[in-house]
């Protein structure tokens, strides 16, 4: 699930709201979601987009720090119609700053990795850092908020990213569902251990790119040591999870 990974056009809040049944009065949980997974998307774009530096044996420092990589992923995230100067609420800045420190530390804790001269491919791969973002993004919100990368079962290649039931239920019911419009997401107020949730899950698809790793031939062993799944542009690649905790 990594390499320039793109969900289709999301909805607007409303249309969300009205088709999952959530409250209109909801619609800022909605915002709140698509404004984390936008940025998510948008710094897991930067990393893809500097594959072929980070894995150049000849170039010792980089300067691909954490920094820079937030900097880039602003520009990206600005250039999809968000920004990071809109109105939050105080509640809502904290967790957008939280998920810039989040990538940042990310990046900057893997800098022995990414200078390392001598060494072609480094494993800091899209996927792979979604992944520690996200899981540090918990440790610093876990209480309000947590966000995962996840995708159908026979999809996921890191038992990290494993669907929870929520996750899965939705993913077979609604976006393998042949009926489903690509690209929408799903809302949905549930409980969660016991306490009162938001959940959103925005599906996404497999690029051209992606199939790199991901097409054909099935089974055959791609960079990153795992069998490609035969996966053809457009099909359903996996999910960004939103939890918003009340």
């Amino acid at each position: 699930m990594h390499r320039r990974l793109r969900c289709g056009v999301l909805l607007t809040a409303l249309a969300f709201c009205l088709f999952a049944g959530v409250a209109v009065g909801e619609s800022n949980d909605v915002a709140i979601g698509e404004r984390l997974a936008a940025f998510l998307r948008a710094g897991r774009s930067v990393i893809s987009s500097h594959q072929d530096l980070i894995n150049d044996p000849a170039i010792g420092t980089k300067n691909l720090t954490g920094q820079r990589v937030v900097a880039e992923a602003l520009e990206t995230f600005g250039r999809q119609g968000s920004s990071a100067t809109e109105t939050f609420s105080q509640s809502d800045k904290q967790l957008f700053d939280a998920q810039i420190e989040a990538l940042r530390e990310i990046v900057d804790e893997h800098q022995k990795k990414i200078d390392a001269k001598g060494v072609g491919f480094k494993g800091f791969i899209p996927a792979t850092f979604a992944r520690l973002v996200n899981e540090r993004f918990e440790e610093k919100v876990g209480d309000r908020a947590k966000m995962k990368v996840t995708g159908p079962v026979d999809l996921v290649r890191n038992r990290k990213a494993s669907p929870d039931s929520w996750e899965q239920s939705v993913i077979e019911q609604k976006f393998l569902s042949p009926g489903w419009p690509k690209g929408q997401s799903f809302i949905e107020a549930v409980e969660v251990n016991g306490h009162p949730s938001f959940r959103m899950l925005i599906p996404e698809y497999y690029s051209a790119s992606c199939l790199i790793c991901h097409g054909m031939p099935k089974g055959e062993v791609d960079v990153t040591g795992y069998p490609k799944e035969g996966a053809a542009e457009g099909d359903l690649a996996g999910a960004i999870s939103i939890t918003l905790f009340k």
